[in-house]
């Protein structure tokens, strides 16, 4: 029941609202929606990096039993990049441009685990090597700057798994890089997960990805997870006339039509949420029951 608001003028927008799902060790759950539902803004709330002036208005974050929202700064800090990681959307902001890629993952070592800089160093090529970036050793000394995308995101991913964390956060690990870079950093994810146990949130709006890679889905829109279910049965048999106009607008190999059935309009306004369902305006089963839904 996460509850996550904005101040603004005359009261609250409410970004999430009452937004509940689980994710076992091991496993992945795709959290999936249109650009602006929610998806980042969870895992935000999850690694308490909210940004100002958000603040989380009710529910838990339970992690291992426990609760995230009531530990201090201090002990949270213990925790994240430790035992929960994140990849951010952006790699070519989330690095620092003035530090090299080796340095950044011997630093992440070195706050959380009790080892000299040489070994936080050796440890970073090494995993500079998991990742698939050729000649680690030379690349560890490259600036962003000097990397490709997939190379930065690599990095990113390199980054996160250094403490080998009990849950990883993947937000949209793929944007932006070419179809062939995106099949091997999907890969890699899938590798990591299986031989290290990891649990997975994966965030993206490619539901061609989550049907390969996730174990559940849950499909969020204007803050709300809507639907969740095992993947084949989700995709099988959608529910929420949300979920089955995603799954409509997806391009079908072998099915020949003039144009993509895209889904009138635009996710609501979270200063001006619509009373009961907020997907009503936009759906084409909507009656006036939908004006009175929770």
């Amino acid at each position: 029941e996460l509850t996550m608001e904005f101040p603004c003028e005359g009261g609250a927008a409410r970004a999430l609202d009452g937004v509940s799902f689980a994710i076992e060790r091991g496993r992945v759950l795709g959290l999936v929606g249109e650009s602006g539902c929610g998806k980042s803004m969870t895992a935000l709330c999850v690694m308490r990096l909210l940004p100002a002036p958000g603040r989380i208005a009710g529910g838990r974050v339970l992690f291992d039993g426990v609760d995230l929202l009531a530990l201090p700064e201090r002990e949270m800090r213990r925790l994240r990049g430790a035992r929960i990681a994140m990849i951010f959307q952006e790699p070519t902001t989330a690095l620092n441009p003035v530090l090299t890629a080796g340095y950044q993952i011997a630093e992440a070592l070195r706050i959380h685990k009790p080892v000299s800089a040489r070994d936080a160093w050796r440890r970073a090529v090494e995993l500079l090597a998991e990742v698939g970036i050729p000649e680690p050793a030379a690349r560890a000394n490259d600036y962003p700057h000097q990397l490709s995308g997939g190379m930065r995101q690599r990095v990113m991913i390199a980054m996160a798994i250094a403490c080998e964390p009990d849950l990883l956060i993947a937000d949209e690990p793929t944007t932006a890089l070419d179809v062939t870079i995106q099949a091997d950093i999907l890969d890699l994810l899938r590798r990591l997960r299986e031989r290290r146990g990891m649990g997975v949130i994966l965030i993206t709006h490619d539901l061609g990805v989550v049907a390969e890679q996730a174990d559940r889905v849950a499909i969020m829109y204007a803050g709300r997870i809507v639907e969740e279910a095992p993947t084949r049965e989700l995709f099988a048999h959608p529910l929420h006339p949300y979920t089955r106009a995603l799954l409509a607008s997806m391009p079908t190999l072998g099915v020949h039509r003039e144009r993509l059935d895209a889904i009138p309009g635009t996710v609501p306004d979270i200063t001006r949420r619509p009373s009961g369902c907020s997907f009503r305006d936009r759906c084409p089963l909507a009656t006036d029951e939908c004006v009175a839904a929770p």
